[in-house]
């Protein structure tokens, strides 16, 4: 069974950047696509970033759309999240997750049949 482990975020004060990483442990290659979703204390958990294994097509919900950079190494089995201009609203737990079909919404956390175990990102001053 594939496992994704999380590494990386923590405290930042707003307008500050961290970065988080999820590595696995199989080919990430061999699945279609990886996402981080988020759940912020007191709202719907939401995909926030996908990325295609193969091509590097990337995906971005509004919220984090021009802040937040997703991106893989293949050689690694390894993808990262660059988290720029942090607010203390995307204060949360993060997860990423994989899929493995082709058929996906980067949103629908049904889709992803592995998850890591979620780290702690607190945006405050």
């Amino acid at each position: 069974q594939l496992q994704l482990v999380q590494s990386g975020g923590g405290l930042a004060q707003p307008g500050g950047s961290l970065r988080l990483s999820c590595a696995a442990s199989a080919k990430i290659v061999d699945y279609f696509g990886v996402a981080w979703f988020r759940q912020v204390p007191g709202k719907e958990r939401e995909g926030i970033a996908c990325i295609s294994t193969s091509n590097g097509k990337t995906t971005y919900a509004d919220s984090v759309k021009g802040r937040f950079t997703i991106s893989r190494d293949n050689a690694k089995n390894t993808v990262f999240l660059q988290m720029n201009s942090l607010k203390p609203e995307d204060t949360g737990v993060y997860y990423c997750a994989t899929t493995p079909t082709p058929n996906y919404y980067c949103d629908r956390e049904t889709d992803f049949g592995f998850w890591g175990r979620g780290t702690q990102v607190t945006v405050s001053s």
